[in-house]
């Protein structure tokens, strides 16, 4: 089971109005290994409560260094504390890097890769972006980042740094709302439309070999829908929610059966099993906290993966479902945050991260 691993803060860098680029490295001295694109989920104790949060990591695997971009969130416990509290030198503890945001690299391939950005989206597609510059010589790269406005574009010396030194390697297309850029189609809003003249013209969807889309959900459906109307295979395409647009609580609940007297579940973690008897409507992971113990979690949104486990008996359905493929769900895989025995037991095992 993936445990906390304590963090020093190196240094902090503002890369908007709103926005910080913090950059860490193990308390120890040593180094933290992690895929591109994948993300940290950070634990902080705030005005007595702890909070989880996962930020993706923007470095590239060669680094040397962790680095994640945090957007100050209106509301957001947690991304105000870090803009308003957290300083160099500074400790704080985050769970080993998580996630399947990737493909695998290699030195001897030679791949065009499209990236797809909103907003603070920009992290993860990043983190692949300078990987794929660093690891794959012969591979090039097509981003396009959507934002507001020019003022919003997240690490946007970064990205330059990165065209200049990778003049043919790398192009970067900026979509921007409300700043009028001389080409209607790179000013408002990302729609099918747009999308269908930039593919026709500009992105050169044919010769892609795969797709990175962060933002949020109706804007990757909507980019997912044309690669795939372009011809680009489903599994060809993956994707990452726009985690920060999540609250941190559930979206919806499960609607219990005020009859139903609820499930015994069996829960492993750590090779131990705990029976639980679970209240109607309870999802796994509210069942694992409330009986104490330290399972993984994160946005409780179902967005992350962090809580993921696998049922070894009986069956559960998931309230809301947007970090686990299909093939995952099909191997018994669910979100412990989102999922609701069905029936009257179940068995879940932790995964180990």
């Amino acid at each position: 089971m993936a445990k906390f691993i304590p963090l020093t803060v190196i240094s902090i860098h503002r890369t908007t109005a709103d926005a910080i680029a913090v950059r860490l490295k193990p308390a120890d001295g040593s180094t933290l290994p992690f895929t591109q694109g994948q993300y940290l989920t950070f634990r902080q104790v705030i005005d007595g409560t702890e909070l989880r949060r996962a930020y993706s990591i923007s470095a590239g695997v060669t680094d040397e260094i962790l680095e994640v971009g945090i957007k100050r969130v209106k509301g957001g416990a947690f991304s105000n504390w870090a803009h308003d509290s957290l300083k160099p030198g500074d400790t704080i503890e985050a769970l080993s890097p998580m996630g399947a945001f990737h493909t695998p690299l290699q030195p001897d391939h030679a791949k065009h890769y499209l990236g797809f950005a909103i907003g603070s989206g920009i992290t993860p597609v990043l983190s692949i972006l300078r990987s794929v510059l660093a690891i794959e010589p012969n591979s090039r790269f097509t981003l396009i980042y959507a934002n507001r406005s020019a003022r919003d574009v997240m690490f946007r010396e970064e990205l330059e740094d990165l065209k200049n030194e990778h003049l043919t390697r790398l192009n970067i297309v900026h979509i921007l709302k409300n700043d009028p850029q001389g080409i209607d189609l790179f000013t408002g809003r990302i729609n099918a439309e747009k999308l269908d003249v930039m593919f026709k013209t500009w992105v050169p969807v044919a010769t892609a070999d795969a797709a990175f889309i962060c933002g949020p959900e109706p804007a990757m459906e909507t980019i997912a829908a044309s690669l795939q109307g372009h011809g680009m295979a489903k599994d060809a395409i993956k994707y990452e929610l726009f985690a920060s647009a999540q609250p941190g609580q559930l979206p919806q609940r499960a609607i219990a059966d005020e009859t139903a007297t609820g499930a015994k579940a069996t829960i492993i973690l750590d090779g131990t099993a705990q029976e639980i008897d679970m209240t109607p409507g309870e999802t796994v992971l509210e069942a694992a906290l409330r009986a104490g113990l330290d399972a993984p979690y994160a946005c409780k949104a179902g967005v992350c993966s962090t809580c993921m486990c696998t049922v070894q008996e009986g069956e559960a359905d998931m309230i809301t479902n947007h970090a686990l493929e299909d093939y995952e769900v099909a191997r018994g895989v669910v979100l412990s945050c989102q999922a609701v025995p069905k029936g009257d037991a179940i068995t879940v095992e932790y995964l180990d991260h």
